[in-house]
């Protein structure tokens, strides 16, 4: 049949996964890095994901498609839903292995400065490497927090133009930053207390420093 659909120009796309997320019948997914309109008979047309685009890869068109299948969608979220329960004897060790990755994507260049995920939040801008040396990273640092990760050495970036967007641009609510004990690191501090100053607000800052055998160096 001939319905409105949505398109998803793949030079535009960014890979951000917001649409993924805004799109609530399951029809679009990441895959190989760009968003994929993978489930056509779950699009309902409505649009829901256009306005989450921040380059404006997603537009309608009308074209032939597979009408739009709601009990297919319930029956997916339904799946799903029974994928993630789990018994009250095993949610206490549920709870140590699940992921607390609050949004998509994390690292410090692909997030747009004005993703929904920000408003209010409490961020967690960390170091690539304090994830793999802390072993209880996900419970003890990204829990209820937005997560940024980033290296400066890697990547050859100055963050701060970039992180003093999302400080202006959000109500951000706190910042936990959680680096290394190594000396590359130190670009990363500096470059959030920097953003900091440029945005002209007063936000918590709270810095873990981790040592390379996974421990914790100081707080301040």
């Amino acid at each position: 049949m001939i319905r409105k659909i949505i398109n998803i120009n793949k030079e535009k796309c960014n890979g951000c996964g917001l649409c993924v997320t805004a799109c609530h019948e399951g029809a679009i997914e990441l895959i190989n890095g760009k968003a994929t309109l993978s489930n056509e008979h779950y699009c309902d047309g409505l649009g829901d994901c256009l306005p989450a685009c921040p380059t404006g890869a997603i537009t309608f068109e009308e074209r032939e498609a597979p009408a739009y299948d709601e009990q297919a969608v319930l029956n997916a979220k339904a799946l799903k839903q029974a994928n993630l329960n789990v018994t009250n004897e095993d949610a206490v060790e549920y709870e140590t292995t699940q992921s607390q990755l609050n949004q998509w994507p994390c690292q410090i260049k692909l997030l747009p400065s004005n993703a929904p995920c920000f408003a209010n939040a409490n961020l967690l801008i960390a170091a690539d490497c304090t994830a793999y040396a802390y072993v209880n990273f996900h419970l003890d640092f990204m829990k209820n927090r937005i997560t940024l990760v980033g290296c400066p050495k890697l990547d050859g970036v100055d963050y701060s133009q970039k992180l003093t967007e999302i400080f202006k641009e959000n109500d951000i609510q706190s910042i936990h930053l959680a680096i290394m004990s190594v000396g590359c690191c130190g670009g990363l501090e500096v470059a959030v207390k920097k953003a900091i100053l440029n945005s002209g607000k007063n936000i918590p800052l709270k810095t873990t420093v981790i040592t390379t055998q996974g421990k914790i160096l100081k707080e301040f």
